[in-house]
């Protein structure tokens, strides 16, 4: 099994070369028909993209910038894409212990992220029905949706708190706690 503080060196190893290697900021191209369908699908002019590495180069340089747009940035280029939704997906969730209780969250492109301060979990809740829409801050202004089944394995660990007059659901990790939604009806 692997240790946390590996897995966090590893994380912000990353972070630090991912940062690192971008110094540039080319001018926009224009826009790519690259899209990022919300269930993590990559496209390209309509059809999924069927190579997972060229996949991952891709994501490697997506960016998102101020504006909420989605880029991929190489040296000399910028260039727009649409993202339907979080460019990526978290599809596996583990509970650490060791050093301290944390979440360790695997994305579908095998990258994996703790839910720190710096890397927060968050829950929006759809306006039309309600329904909870979980993401992780992942990198690079990026957020990854939380599938619906690491999402309801994270209620299944969650613990009950109280905040202005509420009932909430949270869990915690990296000692801090995050909010899956009230409870109260």
């Amino acid at each position: 099994m692997p240790r946390l503080d590996d897995i966090l060196d590893q994380i912000k190893t990353r972070e630090a070369n991912s940062t690192a290697r971008q110094p540039w900021n080319p001018s926009l191209c224009g826009d790519i028909d690259i899209r990022i369908a919300s269930d993590g699908t990559w496209y390209h002019e309509g059809s999924p993209f069927r190579r997972e590495q060229l996949v991952k180069l891709f994501a490697s340089v997506l960016r998102r910038e101020a504006d909420g747009e989605y880029y991929l940035l190489t040296p000399a280029e910028k260039m727009r894409i649409r993202v339907d939704d979080a460019p990526f997906v978290a599809v596996q969730v583990e509970q650490l212990t060791e050093p301290q209780p944390s979440l360790l969250f695997t994305t579908n492109l095998g990258e994996q992220v703790v839910a720190d301060a710096e890397h927060p979990i968050r829950v929006e809740f759809d306006p039309t029905n309600g329904q909870p829409r979980p993401y992780i801050h992942f990198r690079d202004n990026l957020d990854a949706l939380i599938s619906r089944n690491v999402y309801m394995a994270l209620v299944d660990i969650g613990e009950l708190f109280r905040q202005d007059g509420h009932s909430h659901l949270g869990v915690t990790s990296q000692g801090v706690r995050f909010d899956l939604g009230s409870i109260d009806e």
